[in-house]
Order: structure tokens, then sequence, then C-alpha cells
């Protein structure tokens, strides 16, 4: 069946930019017609995409990255994943009568890594100052950027909690005591006070840009911004998921501690194409995994949708891959991760046997790579989620596909749920960056007054359980959903791609890849074919996100499907749920094609652009 596309693919020599949102993909190309390189292009959009997309990530949230480097000619991954306070124990919590980590409000806050991760990409391997790279950002904030429909909905939904708890958000983001419109002006001044004042302190240690980068960085952690983080998390309580109040565990001497870290890529081969991933303090040597068992398991050629086959075949692949996950990904610098022997060729082809092509398998199946037990964590019974207080669980996530379905409760979807963006930039020089940036949601959290803006709560993905590879223990990582992706052909990069949408992160992408890589040659070049085609997705795995509860053998797909696939699905045993034709996934993807540089965007969402010449 062939492939069609809904918007252009670009194509030119100069440059692309991919992101989630237009300003922030026009401020990153206009970097680079103004002779900065990949780097500086996505630090100034990863800036902007904090003000305009403040539903789905803030100054407060984190980010990994993968990239290449030219002048280095090696991918390089950069963590900038915050860690656990240092007084995040799991008896911290247990004590105050928790059995989960919180999913909104302080206590699931761990150390803003996103600021210093974008500073050090600069410092490392960019050419533009502080200033430049902050300027567009503190403009959009200053004077105000469109207020998305989506971004309005879920003020609105949060309105009741930020007047009634949440008071220093509604000072930022109500109009009285109401959302603001869609496409009015929301200015986010304080945080545009912030910034200014970090390039401030950047140009009073001299003209020296690496000296400007160091000074900036130092104002973040060890400067204003952590004193005003420790005096909110130190002073003051807030409602969060577990219907009661609660301050911070988060202090100074937490970010003051905290660095970056630029590390080896996690990799794989499938077919002609070597794909790199973060380490397993991320879920992205899921994908690894997953291609891993699909060269094992055998798909044709071309993929036609008509054949429910191959879906049938990649929903299992994803099942036995993300049990691996949920078993046995971790901190690498806390937990012993198998990572190599889960990407063996003798473990791969061992769990491949596991996938039968007549029937879908409801079971959790972790497997035991060079003996050893897998351990799964235990999610809440689904009666003990159901009594806890309903008031305080606004504003949970990050799942794009909300899950409290299982509670057997009707919640709107997009006004309550917290996501993701990301972006995509490759650069005449040869230079590539996939970033996804997340966290720090502004209906996940309240917002620190001195600074304008929320922090994360990436630490409810720790387990209050010992023992798990995702244990919560202080000054680990929490083991992330967040998932860029690079891809290399012949030692070169080819393809950088990513999405926002939690779990299914790795799923959708994975479909993506999978459009690409089995077109005939015309379509194979056709990255936005592939990226319009219709997307599926498995609820199977144990969420990251509260209420954790897996929907056990649940498919997801889009009603683009042929009937005739969905019916033959439900026959081989998959519980198929149908959404609409365009909602799953927001998918960008760069490329570096022979003598062309390509890039293409979802149409899902309607607003992720790609710009280039």
């Amino acid at each position: 069946m062939p492939l069609t596309s809904t918007r252009p693919e670009l194509a030119g020599d100069f440059g692309m930019v991919t992101s989630t949102h237009w300003l922030a993909t026009q401020t990153g190309m206009s970097v680079l017609e103004r002779g900065g390189n990949a780097f500086d292009a996505a630090v100034a959009a990863g800036f902007v995409l904090q003000v305009v997309e403040p539903h789905l990530n803030g100054p407060g949230g984190d980010l990994p990255v993968v990239l290449w480097s030219q002048a280095d000619q090696r991918v390089h991954v950069v963590c900038c994943q915050g860690t656990a306070p240092a007084a995040a124990t799991i008896e911290a919590f247990t004590d105050l009568g928790l059995r989960t980590v919180p999913g909104t409000g302080l206590l699931a806050a761990t150390v803003p890594g996103a600021f210093g991760g974008w500073l050090t990409m600069l410092q490392r391997w960019g050419t533009w100052s502080v200033r430049d790279v902050l300027e567009p950002a503190i403009a959009f904030a200053r004077h105000g950027a469109p207020v998305l429909p989506r971004v309005s909905a879920t003020i609105d939904a949060m309105a009741s909690t930020f007047v009634e708890e949440w008071t220093t958000s509604a000072a930022v983001y109500l109009e009285g005591a109401g959302a603001p419109s869609p496409w009015s002006r929301l200015r986010l001044t304080t945080l545009a006070d912030t910034y200014a004042r970090v390039v401030r302190e950047a140009e009073a240690a001299g003209t020296d840009r690496d000296a400007q980068v160091d000074a900036a960085l130092a104002a973040w952690y060890r400067g204003f911004v952590a004193e005003a983080v420790d005096a909110f998390c130190r002073t003051t309580k807030w409602l969060d998921t577990s219907g009661e109040r609660h301050g911070g565990l988060l202090t100074g001497t937490d970010m003051a501690g905290w660095r970056p870290t630029v590390e080896e890529p996690v990799s794989a081969s499938y077919r002609d194409t070597t794909v790199c991933k973060t380490g397993p303090w991320g879920q992205g040597p899921v994908m690894l995994q997953q291609l891993r068992l699909l060269e094992a398991v055998g798909l044709p050629d071309q993929l036609d949708d008509g054949d429910p086959a191959w879906p049938h075949t990649v929903l299992e692949v994803m099942k036995l891959a993300f049990a691996d996950r949920d078993a046995w990904y971790g901190d690498p610098d806390f937990a012993d991760v198998p990572i190599e022997a889960l990407l063996s060729d003798e473990y791969t082809a061992e769990r491949a046997r596991l996938v039968d092509p007549g029937s879908a398998s409801s079971e959790q199946r972790p497997g035991s790579p060079v003996g050893r037990e897998p351990r799964m964590p235990e999610p809440e019974p689904v009666d003990v989620l159901a009594g806890a207080p309903r008031r305080g669980r606004e504003g949970v996530g990050e799942p794009t596909v909300r899950k409290d379905e299982a509670l057997g409760e009707e919640v709107p979807k997009v006004e309550l749920e917290g996501d993701t963006v990301h972006l995509d930039v490759v650069d005449r020089w040869g230079n590539v960056v996939a970033a996804t940036p997340s966290g720090a949601w502004l209906q996940s959290s309240p917002v620190v007054p001195e600074l304008g803006f929320p922090l994360g709560t990436r630490a409810q993905m720790f387990w209050l359980e010992p023992g798990l590879a995702s244990s919560l223990r202080p000054g680990a990582r929490p083991r992330t959903t967040l998932s860029p992706s690079l891809a290399l052909r012949d030692g070169r990069p080819w393809l950088a791609w990513g999405t926002p949408g939690g779990d299914q992160q790795d799923m959708w992408s994975l479909m993506v890849a999978l459009r690409v890589l089995h077109g005939p040659r015309g379509v194979e070049q056709s990255l936005q074919a592939a990226i319009d085609a219709p997307m599926l997705h498995s609820e199977h795995p144990i969420s990251s996100f509260y209420p954790r509860v897996p929907q056990r053998n649940v498919a997801v797909l889009e009603d683009r499907w042929p009937q005739a696939t969905l019916d033959a699905l439900r026959r081989l045993g998959h519980d198929v749920r149908i959404v609409d034709g365009w909602s799953l996934g927001r998918v960008t993807a760069v490329s570096r094609d022979g003598e062309w540089l390509r890039a293409a965007a979802s149409a899902r969402g309607a607003q992720c652009y790609a710009a280039g010449r």
C-alpha cells in the first residue's frame, strides 16, 4: 500500500530544523541563517520551546540529547537528567504514609537538568554566546507568545487548583480567575526577568565565551536560582496527588553538586543502519531491543498495512522489549543493568522464539539475560488507586494516552495530561542534534514565584520498592521515558528523529523507522510519508506515570488502518482500541541523504513544523 503525505518533505543543502512548535523551528532556522551551527540552533530553539509550550516542558525540566559532532567525528549522548535529592530515600516517603512518589508537587522534584544540558552543549560544541541563545526566549516571554488552544485548555482545567491551592501559579497563568483564551498573548515576565538576570551575570564574568557560560551555570546551580529553589522547597507546602500538602526535598546543595554528563551511546544495527540511543537511565535501549527482535523474527521487505502479520509482530515485540525495560533498566551508576546481554545475539534469538505468529500474549514476560532472574515492579492495585483522593490528582502525567480508564474514571484527556517536546537540527557542516526536552509542566507543580516557573516531577518514575533497578536512591537518575534517536549509515549520520509521548516514544519512533527502512526505494526516502502513515502502540507495559497500571494486551491503532487489519488483530487476540486517525505521536525528523538535507514534521496536533533551505 503506497504511503501518502500531508505536507511536502523539505530538501536542501544549507540546514534543516524541525520541532513540535513553529516558533521554535523558526528560531532555530534563524540561528543557522545567521551563521550559527546545529548546536547553537538547538539551544536557542530549546529555550523557546519552554516559553511557547509551557504545558509540555519548562526551565525546571530535564533533557536527553543524542548528537553527531562533525569535529569529533562521533556520536555523543548528553545526559541532562537531574538526579534525586540526597534526602530522597524510600523511607522519607514511606514515613509520610506514601506508597508511591506523588505525580505532582514538590516531593517529586529532581535537579532541573535542562538548563545545564543546553549550556553544556553550547559550550562544548556551539559558537554563540549565552545572550545570543537566550534572547529569543526572553523576547517571547516578555512580550508574549500566542496561547495554543491546548495551553488554554490545560490552564482552564487547572484554574480552580491554581486559585484554591497553587496560588503562585495563578499569579502567572490566570487572567483574573480564568484561563487566557486561545490565541491570546501569554506573557511570562518573571521568567523573562530570570533569564535576563542569567545573561547579566554571565556577561559580568567578562568577554570570554567559556567564562560567560560558566557564570551562567553558576547562577543557576549555585546562585540565585538555586537559592530560590532551596527556599521554596524548604519553606512551603503544596497539594499533590496524595491529596495532602507536602514540601520538597530538593536543596541548593543538591543543585550545586550536579553536572550533566557526556556519554557514549548505546547502539545496535538493523539492516544497513546503526541506531544510537541513550543508556539505560532512559528507555532508549528499548528501541534497540525491538529492532534486534524484529530482525530476528523477520518483517517483509515492504510493509503493507493490509497485511495484519507485521503489526501483530511489532506489537508482540513491543511487549517483550518493554517487559525487559521494566525489569532491568535503571541508572547504571546504581544498578547492574546487563545491557550488553540484553542486546546480544543469543539473548535476542531466545526472546524472538516467544513471538507467536498466531496469537497475542497477555503476559508480562521479562527475560533472564545471562541467567539472571528478572524482577518486575508491582504497581498499586487498582482498588487502592481508585480510593485515592480525587483532589490533587490534576496535572499528573506524562501519558499521552491517559490510563485513568483503568480506575473506571472519566477524565478529560488533553486538558490534564503532561507531555513532552522534541527538536532535530542538521547544519551544512554535517552536525546533527536530536533532543527531547520535557518536565516541569505548568500543571505538574506550583510556580517558584521569584523565578516564574515550576519544578519538575520526574522522581515519580522511581519505585518505592527496594531492590529494583529503578528503585528510588539518593543521587540516582530516574529511568526516564525521554528518547531521541540518531541513526548512522556507513558510519555517517543519516537520520535524527523523535517524538513526545511518554512510554510510547520508542513505539511511535520505531514505527517511523520501520516505514522508512521497509519502503520501496522512492518511498524509503520520504520521511514525511513515513511520519504521516497510520500509527499504533501497545498499552501492555507498566506505565511510567501515575497511576502506573498496565493495560494488558491493549493495542491502540489510528482509525486509518484498514478495517480488515483491525479485525484480524482482534482475531489474533489483541484488545484493539481505535482512536482518531491523526492522534498518535508528534514525530519530527531530519536526515542527511546523499547530497541533500531533508526534514519532515508530523501533521498531528497541527503545530509541528520543519524549516530549511
